[in-house]
Order: structure tokens, then C-alpha cells, then sequence
């Protein structure tokens, strides 16, 4: 396992490491509760957008120092850069919320435990795999703090849990724990406290040994019909297949199948 040294890049608020093809991000702010001000959102965005960018990594995995997720935003520090880009990325940035920014290309698997209040949920629901400890204690709560949530839930939490199940939890800030998240299609499973983070690691593992050109179609499929729906999504599907089919990876494919071998993917 090698460490990222550019501290200046990730800095202390965000831990970046690899592991073979795997980038693990971790919050790195327990003594807040991991609460997010503008210093890790932007640093978070770094770790993101460095992933983006290395060819070698295939999948990341976004988890929590400390005993809780993320108490969500660090309203204090943030109270007078609202409106100064703490929020704004340009088109070579990743938005850790997926807002805005460069769209991200590679999966990104999340694990949870204990808290994880607003933008810890539209953190969560913007990746692709969310493994949750059973302790986790969610609120999507702004209404209760003068704002809205703006970092996706009016969007992803509607989608995934539907409009009446999504309502009396964003119209009320209300707390809900890790069995009803799992209810809501908020999270992909649920796991004994202390378990989440092995169990996550080993799907970004089994992601990591997929092919990665069919991996980024796959997804870029799939954001593309989140985001202008099943007819737009379903129109552009053959556009990858040119690309794919002369792939060396899907050649790879075939003969591991013929040869009755695990395949051996160079994401080319």
C-alpha cells in the first residue's frame, strides 16, 4: 500500500492512499465528527478529481477516521462562503456531490458508520455502492438549520425511495437509522457494526478485477439515464459498443472464457 505524499494536494482533512488499483479516501476530521468546511470539501474534491485522473485506479472507496461518518456540513465555518466557491468546481474538478464539476467516469464505493447527517447522505448517494454499519443514525435535517439540501437529495433521495417515502424525512429533518435507509434503497447493505469497511473494500476489490473501459460504459450509461432519462439513455447505449467490441480487454474476455481462466483486464 503506498501512500499519497502531495500534502498540499490532500492535505490532513482527507487521507489518500492506493492499494493496487484501488484509491482509498478517507474523512479525516473525527475530532468534528468528520463535518465537512470548506477546507475538506475542497480537498475531497482533489482526492476525487486525483482518482479521476490515474489511469491505474479503478475504483475508490470513500470512508470515515473516527467512530462517525460525518456530522455533515460545518455550518459555522461555511457561514460566509456560501456565496465564495466553496461550493463551485470548475470542469476539470470532481464535485464530490456530482452538482457540477467534471462528471466522474469511475465507480466509487462508500462505507458508513455512526452518524452521517446531510451532505454525508448526498455524499453517499451520489456514488455507487453504499455499505452501512447497522449503528448509522441519518437526518437529512437543513430544513431544521434555515437552508434545503443542495448537494443532490431533492433529486437522489426521491428517486431512490420515492416520493411519499422520501417526503416526511426531508420535509421534517427527522433522524432514521441504518434498517430504514436500507428500506428507503438509500443504502446497498447493511452490515454488523466494525464490518463495513472490509465488506466495502472487498466489492471495490471485485470492481477493481472487471474490465474498465466496460466498467466506465456501464456507468456512463447509467448516469446518462439518471440525468436525461431512460429514452436519451436508451437512444445513446449502442455509441459505446464500437469501442468496447475492438477493445484488447474484450478480446482478453473471450479467450479467458474460452480458456476457462479468470481474465486479466489492462483497461485497453
Amino acid at each position: 500500500m503506498s501512500m499519497q505524499n502531495d500534502t498540499d494536494a490532500i492535505g490532513k482533512r482527507i487521507t489518500y492512499e492506493t492499494d493496487g488499483h484501488i484509491c482509498l479516501i478517507g474523512l479525516n476530521r473525527a475530532d468534528k465528527r468528520n463535518a465537512f468546511d470548506s477546507h475538506m470539501i475542497k480537498q475531497l474534491s482533489e482526492a476525487l478529481t486525483n482518482y479521476e485522473n490515474d489511469d491505474n485506479l479503478r475504483c475508490a472507496l470513500i470512508f470515515a477516521h473516527g467512530e462517525h461518518f460525518t456530522a455533515g456540513l460545518d455550518l459555522m465555518e461555511l457561514q460566509d462562503k456560501w456565496d465564495k466557491g466553496a461550493f463551485e468546481f470548475n470542469d476539470n474538478k470532481i464535485d464530490p456531490w456530482g452538482i457540477g464539476g467534471k462528471l466522474r467516469t469511475k465507480p466509487v464505493v462508500v462505507a458508513i458508520q455512526g452518524t452521517c447527517f446531510t451532505a454525508g447522505i448526498e455524499l453517499m448517494l451520489n456514488s455507487d455502492v453504499v455499505i452501512a454499519s447497522d449503528n448509522c443514525n441519518f437526518a437529512q435535517m437543513e430544513v431544521q438549520r434555515g437552508i434545503m439540501p443542495f448537494g443532490g437529495a431533492t433529486v437522489r433521495f426521491v428517486a431512490a425511495a420515492g416520493w411519499q417515502k422520501a417526503m416526511p424525512y426531508l420535509l421534517t429533518g427527522k433522524n432514521f437509522d441504518a434498517q430504514t435507509a436500507d428500506k428507503l434503497n438509500l443504502v446497498s447493505e447493511v452490515v454488523p457494526n466494525g464490518e463495513e469497511y472490509e465488506r466495502a473494500l472487498t466489492i471495490a476489490k471485485e470492481i477493481s478485477t472487471s474490465a474498465p473501459l466496460g466498467v466506465q460504459g456501464l456507468l456512463s450509461s447509467a448516469q446518462d439515464a439518471s440525468r436525461n432519462g431512460a429514452k436519451s439513455a436508451l437512444a445513446n447505449i449502442h455509441g459505446y459498443l464500437p469501442h468496447l467490441f475492438h477493445s484488447e480487454d474484450a478480446k482478453e474476455g473471450a479467450m479467458a472464457m474460452v480458456e476457462r481462466r479468470e481474465p486479466e483486464f489492462k483497461g485497453r
